[in-house]
């Protein structure tokens, strides 16, 4: 950490938070994952030494607590301190959502997308019996262009490769579309109406999908008139 040699508490607490990646990480903390690979797969253009390094100085400054189970499997949970950033970090991303609007290419990555879909998902809108989603993004290179959303009861799962069941529907676009429609900035509507977005599958699957799928929790911020 570089000390900004100031007594401010802002100062301070910057000195942990404003090291690049840490705040991504206490974000992933807050929604849910635990594991390291988990801790990966929402931030997957973070080097797995980089991030065993940021945990490390979590855990130095008492945001992190790590523990291992009785087959040697390390969690990483956040400590009472950790916590207590949840309101600054949703803060921020709302604030992010309301005046950093525009998305750059650099900005869209679909493992990123999948996965917080997958992590998000309102289960208990589907079926009680397993379900199947497949996507299609058609601008993006083919060996990630394809996806599959399994979601069986409570569980969600999302596979970058034919898990062998029955699709009930497929849903084609770009990844551009489909991060806009997830963020809120789109309607799956005037996605759908245009063409740059398209279910297909039975029509009684397929008016659901929308509402299967949700939208990240951030969706609902509202946006500058």
């Amino acid at each position: 950490m570089t000390s900004y040699g100031q007594f401010c508490p802002v100062a301070k607490a910057m000195e942990i938070l404003d090291e690049r990646w840490t705040l991504l990480v206490v974000r992933e903390l807050l929604a849910g994952s635990t594991h390291f690979n988990e801790l990966r797969r929402g931030n997957p253009k973070m080097s797995p030494a980089l991030l065993s390094k940021r945990l490390r100085t979590l855990e130095r400054v008492g945001v992190v607590r790590r523990t291992g189970d009785a087959v040697g499997r390390t969690s990483y949970r956040l400590t009472e301190s950790g916590e207590e950033l949840r309101p600054i970090v949703e803060a921020l991303g709302a604030w992010g959502v309301r005046w950093i609007g525009e998305l750059g290419t650099e900005d869209l990555d679909p493992h990123l997308l999948m996965w917080d879909i997958r992590r998000t998902v309102p289960v208990d809108a589907w079926p009680r019996e397993r379900t199947v989603l497949a996507f299609e993004l058609d601008d993006v290179a083919p060996r990630v262009a394809r996806w599959w959303l399994v979601v069986s009861g409570a569980e969600a799962d999302i596979c970058d490769y034919d898990p062998g069941f029955d699709v009930d529907a497929t849903i084609r676009a770009g990844l551009r579309t489909l991060t806009e429609i997830w963020r809120g900035d789109r309607e799956w509507a005037d996605a759908l109406r245009s063409g740059a977005a398209s279910v297909t599958g039975p029509t009684s699957v397929a008016r659901q999908v929308p509402g299967w799928l949700g939208r990240m929790q951030l969706a609902a911020v509202p946006r500058p008139a």
